[in-house]
């Protein structure tokens, strides 16, 4: 079996890991300056720094900060690419370089180009780069263009961009979030009438159970296991829900509390391991022993929901016999969870893409929203519901309108405001502009960070499609994959300033609905780097008809607050906040009081169906994860130290389901789905039998293009897939 290569989560490889990084990047000093600077934090969106000051939260809880954050500062303020390094490397090497080789190359300095026919980036002036970009977009049809952003952009960045796009003429705007956390938006919008979190970080702090469902945060947002130790301290309960046991999700040193570092801290009071893909089946089957324990809230079902008897009635039908077979856990397991619900107060529920990553994504999460409506835990403090997101801003960039729809009041708002006309129809989300790529009905596309080839279902297929596009423009920071397997025919890549070396302050949106102020600072790197805003401001200028509004006032942060204030709902305290410093929480999406934005002003439960993936005879149920050394896309080490993996191509199974293919820690195996191959190596681990994980973003090439109807998110974690044992040659 895999075995850990630390005891428990965080502790002192953390500690000694955050020094390590900060000697590698060149300046140990200025890296815990730009730590401290009052920059928001570039990683997760959890958040912390802003105006209080780096390693800062909300609460002014101070250090607040981890392993990610360490490695996106270090890696910010690490080597350059060079001219000599992209004569020498042709395109047809880079291509053989991993996510993590990719980061160790440093950052781009200047702009670069690849035309067709090319074999080589080279350098390319400023000049001649924005000149072929104008170019580009001046000739293309409008309607065969898009514009996607990751959510490390700026808020200020994001604005301009869907601004530039709908003055334009494009309808086709997107983020990343299609690929993340759309089926969330999707849920909530429909249970209480706003997509984003219900609750504040406060509240965690006065809930007695968390329920943490297809979430890892141990890796991926770490400082959130801080909240939940500190919820079991004073006597509260953490429910896991995840197929695969994490060894930072039952336990964990949290560096900057003396007591959790010296003794370790529990973290999850009860660890349910339901099958790939089942979570409708454990949530009705949790929710079911809530209505027979007679544990609902019924005055405020009563008063503050609307479609409880139909969901009743659906728990009711379906036979304990049945949610048990098709969830995995047992029975007995069920009954504790319902012991823990029905005697906590106040409940919180903390989901990520383990929830969202499904044919069902919607059906995932609104299933356990109804768990939650029928204990009465919304609409007060304490309680309610988080999908802890991933990139800094993604929900910021939304929120400013990087969106193919956006509701009529910011539609309305923006075309007074700016004299151009908003489609009310909705154009493409991002899985639609990958498909018109492949039908060759798009000729140029703007990329604001990211990595659309890798954050794609079917590498193979993902990779061919972007070939197709006759010109890219990518905005960033380092190269990655993308830029080499999903480089448009020509493509043109501009270095631009990382937050903290911006020269004027921008903002950025956390996951619990609060806007930050970030100072910005001075470049970490020598290079010809420009900011986003001025880039896009430079296009707008020149693509868009003259006399229609003066885009170069747009260049000025300041003045693309004050307009963000004009026209996005919520957004009003932003114009004043360079001269306040006051950061805000946009009102109107947290739920204190159980009024919601719904036309009638309640919370909606809905009915959902178990769901139709069933692997077939001999099939296991397939999902792609992140490790502990890598954010989204970016892996910055090979190395998986909670789950003691020493290289990323493996498949983790079960030892029954092993031992029955006769392959042991080590050996080879092929992983076949209908998307693709991998030969892979085994590694044993605690997951429930039947079911298979392997690492996002390397085995894309076996993820088959589904996706949720209503969200338009790929199935990365609903895959039915076959493995066969090879010879017995160890590695």
């Amino acid at each position: 079996m895999a075995k850990p290569i630390v005891t428990a989560g965080g502790g002192f490889p953390a500690i000694v890991y955050t020094v390590r990084k900060g000697l590698q990047s060149g300046s140990p000093i200025d890296f815990v300056r730009r730590m401290r600077s009052r920059n928001a934090c570039k990683t997760c969106a959890l958040g912390m720094g802003g105006q209080l000051g780096g390693m800062v939260n909300e609460a002014g809880h101070f250090p607040e900060f981890c392993k990610k954050s360490v490695q996106a500062q270090s890696g910010d303020m690490g080597d350059v690419i060079t001219a000599d390094y992209l004569a020498r490397t042709p395109l047809h090497e880079m291509q053989f370089l991993t996510s993590a080789a990719f980061e160790r190359l440093g950052r781009l300095a200047f702009p670069v180009i690849a035309e067709p026919g090319d074999d080589h980036y080279r350098p390319i002036s400023w000049a001649e780069a924005l000149d072929r970009t104008i170019e580009a977009f001046r000739t293309a049809p409008p309607d065969q263009t898009f514009f996607y952003s990751s959510g490390r952009s700026s808020n200020e960045a994001a604005f301009l961009l869907q601004l530039l796009a709908r003055a334009y003429g494009s309808p086709n705007i997107h983020n990343c979030s299609f690929y993340c956390h759309s089926a969330s938006g999707v849920a909530l919008g429909s249970v209480f009438g706003s997509s984003t979190s219900s609750l504040t970080l406060e509240d965690i702090s006065k809930a007695d159970l968390a329920v943490v469902a297809g979430a890892n945060p141990a890796s991926n947002h770490p400082r959130l296991i801080t909240q939940l130790i500190a919820l079991r301290r004073r006597g509260g309960k953490v429910i896991v829900v995840n197929p695969l046991r994490e060894l930072g999700l039952t336990r964990f040193r949290v560096p900057s509390d003396w007591r959790s570092l010296l003794f370790g801290s529990q973290v999850s009071d009860l660890y349910l391991q339901p099958h790939i893909g089942s979570d409708v089946a454990l949530a009705k089957a949790m929710l079911k022993g809530v209505i027979e324990a007679d544990a609902l809230d019924r005055v405020f079902i009563a008063d503050h929901t609307s479609g409880f008897e139909a969901v009743r009635a659906d728990a009711e039908a379906a036979s304990w016999d049945d949610l048990v077979a098709a969830c995995g856990v047992p029975r007995s397991e069920i009954d504790k969870a319902v012991r823990m619900l029905v005697t906590a107060k106040r409940g919180i529920f903390l989901w990520a893409m383990g929830l969202t990553h499904h044919v069902n994504g919607v059906d995932n999460v609104t299933a356990f929203a109804n768990l939650a409506l029928a204990r009465g835990w919304l609409g007060r403090p304490g309680c309610g519901l988080l999908p802890v997101r991933g990139h800094s801003n993604v929900q910021g960039v939304g929120s400013v309108g990087m969106s193919p729809e956006l509701k009529e009041a910011f539609a309305s708002a923006l075309e007074a405001a700016f004299d151009i006309r908003v489609p009310r129809e909705s154009g493409q989300d991002t899985y639609a502009s990958m498909l018109a790529a492949e039908r060759g009905e798009v000729q140029a596309a703007l990329l604001l960070g990211g990595n659309l080839f890798g954050s794609n279902p079917d590498r193979t297929w993902a990779g061919a499609a972007m070939r197709r596009i006759p010109f890219t423009v990518s905005l960033t920071t380092k190269l990655n994959e993308g830029h080499v397997h999903g480089r448009g025919q020509t493509s043109i890549i501009l270095p631009v300033f990382a937050r903290d070396e911006e020269s004027q302050p921008t903002t950025q949106e956390s996951m619990f609905n609060f806007v930050r102020l970030s100072d910005g600072g001075t470049p970490a790197i020598k290079g010809n780097l420009r900011s986003e805003v001025d880039i896009l401001a430079t296009i707008a200028a020149r693509v868009l008809p003259e006399g229609r509004f003066d885009w170069a006032s747009l260049r000025s942060h300041r003045a693309l607050r004050k307009e963000i204030a004009r026209v996005v709902p919520g957004y009003g305290a932003i114009g004043d906040i360079d001269g306040t410093k006051r950061e805000f929480e946009i009102p109107g999406r947290i739920f204190h009081d159980p009024a919601f934005n719904t036309p009638d002003g309640r919370a909606r439960f809905a009915v959902t169906p178990l769901g139709e993936f069933r692997p077939g005879p001999g099939e296991f149920r397939l999902m792609t994860l992140r490790s502990e050394g890598q954010f989204n896309t970016v892996v910055y080490e090979e190395t998986d130290l909670y789950r003691g993996n020493r290289r990323r191509d493996v498949v983790m199974m079960s030892a029954e389901d092993a031992a029955a293919l006769g392959a042991g820690e080590g050996d080879w195996v092929t992983v076949t789905t209908e998307a693709g191959r991998m030969r892979v190596v085994a590694a044993i681990v605690e997951i429930r039998p039947g079911n298979l994980a392997m690492y996002y973003p390397e085995a894309n090439v076996l993820v088959p293009r589904r996706l949720d109807p209503r969200s338009k998110t790929p199935a990365f974690k609903s895959i039915s897939a076959k493995v066969t044992a090879d010879l017995p040659v160890r590695v």
